[in-house]
């Protein structure tokens, strides 16, 4: 059995009681990194051994973690913050549960960019989500996909590359377009701005450095 156990974005209250009593529970609890899953678990008194599991491992060992699983093993997958899968290790291991006949359960939780959507006052009834943008290589060609659409879009970024990012889908978008930039969601200096492309690009470059999580929600062409 694997249980997909989404982990708080920031505010440490913000995991529901079912995910506590799992993590307790369970045989194991695979962690991408499993310094930051112990603040987490020993807030909360969890006890339960924990394997690193992350984009540098999960190649060379989730065929045995699938072994021990059809040998009765129960494990939990949970990454540094948010939902499994989503722009973070768990996709590997969720399909390779499921070829194998492993039962996988995904409990409902936090991810960043769901509440960054909604309070950014951009239509959310349909969106498109990105996850994070190429550094490099086809960064461009998403860009001007992502500009012609008729829905919301929504992006991580990271602060050091903000900036650059807003620059860009100014170039692609215009300088007119609606866009939201939520960054530290749940935390104590959690912000949320909405405002066009050009004005949040002036914003963010006369700041002396932009810390935190970061996603960008932009408006859609309709």
């Amino acid at each position: 059995m694997l249980y997909l156990v989404p982990t708080p974005i920031g505010n440490l209250e913000d995991i529901t009681l079912r995910a506590l009593r799992l993590l307790k529970e369970v045989d194991v609890i695979l962690a991408e990194d499993t310094r930051t899953s112990k603040k987490l678990l020993s807030h909360y008194a969890i006890e339960t051994p924990l394997r690193a599991y992350h984009a540098h491992n999960e190649h060379a060992i989730t065929e045995g973690l699938v072994a021990q699983m059809q040998s009765g093993v129960q494990m939990a997958l949970i990454t540094d913050a948010g939902m499994p899968g989503i722009s973070d290790p768990g996709f590997l291991l969720s399909r390779a549960c499921v070829e194998a006949g492993v039962r996988v359960e995904c409990l409902p939780g936090a991810t960043a960019f769901v509440p960054a959507l909604v309070s950014s006052g951009i239509p959310c009834d349909k969106f498109h989500f990105e996850g994070f943008l190429p550094h490099k290589k086809g960064r461009q060609t998403r860009l001007q996909y992502l500009s012609t659409l008729p829905v919301t879009f929504v992006l991580y970024e990271s602060p050091y590359r903000l900036v650059k990012c807003l620059e860009q889908l100014t170039e692609h978008c215009g300088p007119e377009r609606l866009a939201c930039v939520a960054r530290e969601l749940t935390k104590l200096h959690e912000d949320v701005r909405t405002d066009t492309l050009t004005a949040l690009t002036a914003h963010y470059s006369a700041q002396a450095k932009v810390k935190g999580e970061i996603v960008v929600v932009v408006a859609g062409t309709a």
